[in-house]
């Protein structure tokens, strides 16, 4: 009995059992990694998941996953161009947004990340999808977010966006930066969209084994955690997150990061 409470509480917690509307999330980046098993996970408990990419066409495990869930609708979108996300905006209007996850990123080509080989294309690049890319995003849907019952919208950071443990090795200088911007550009969103009721959650997802990771530590990422761990516990961070946590930096595991 005991186990069957602790389940049912769970699944309010995470916003499955709120009457018959169905709660729904809108994940960037949901092509692979993160983003991916974030569509999975809350498809599976029966949000309404709208699941972009920049490229459907080459998002096969997407798609196949989007053929098992009819709760599962799939959007184009470039995160760095004004028209794509004007398109996505209009193509929303009027549907509120639960929980919007900015959760696309790139890390960059490491080898324009070096001193001696710093390339200011791939600078403005990086900063442009993970900096700049969502809050444009969370600016534009702001309304839809606005309109829903719980008001949430995320970016997924990182602890290398985190000042105090700046200490160099991993030689991507422009993605560190660019996670660091996230934090403080996420954080002066979350004051002014406080008075919406609107909660900010700025989330690092640890050490977890993907493409991205395993491009900056190789095979050490075997030991980090797998994305569905990293997920689920983000997602129940994200479902009672507070808005005295609002712009807050947090790690997944719930832990406030000092940056």
């Amino acid at each position: 009995m005991k186990t069957v409470l602790a389940g049912l509480c769970l699944a309010v917690l995470l916003g499955l059992a709120n009457g018959a509307q169905a709660a729904t999330v809108l994940v960037t980046g949901s092509n692979r990694g993160l983003g991916l098993e974030f569509v999975r996970q809350y498809a599976a408990d029966n949000w309404t998941v709208i699941a972009t990419a920049r490229n459907l066409a080459e998002a096969d495990e997407l798609k196949a996953l989007a053929a098992k869930h009819k709760n599962i609708q799939l959007k184009t979108l470039d995160v760095v161009d004004a028209a794509s996300i004007k398109t996505l905006v209009q193509d929303l209007k009027g549907a509120p947004i639960d929980v919007l996850i900015n959760n696309a990123g790139v890390l960059g080509a490491k080898a324009d990340q070096r001193m001696g080989a710093l390339s200011r294309q791939t600078f403005d690049q990086v900063m442009g999808v993970n900096a700049f890319a969502p809050l444009a995003i969370s600016d534009a849907l702001l309304e839809n977010v606005a309109a829903s019952e719980q008001k949430k919208i995320v970016a997924i950071t990182s602890g290398s966006g985190q000042l105090a443990s700046g200490g160099g090795g991993n030689e991507v200088y422009f993605y560190n930066a660019s996670k660091a911007a996230l934090n403080m550009v996420m954080r002066r969103f979350a004051f002014d969209v406080r008075p919406r009721g609107v909660i900010v959650g700025i989330i690092a997802p640890g050490a977890v084994d993907t493409d991205m990771r395993r491009e900056v530590v190789g095979d050490r990422a075997a030991q980090d955690l797998r994305p569905h761990e990293s997920i689920s516990a983000m997602r129940q961070l994200i479902a009672r997150l507070p808005m005295n946590k609002s712009g807050a930096f947090l790690n997944y595991d719930g832990r406030e990061v000092p940056w």
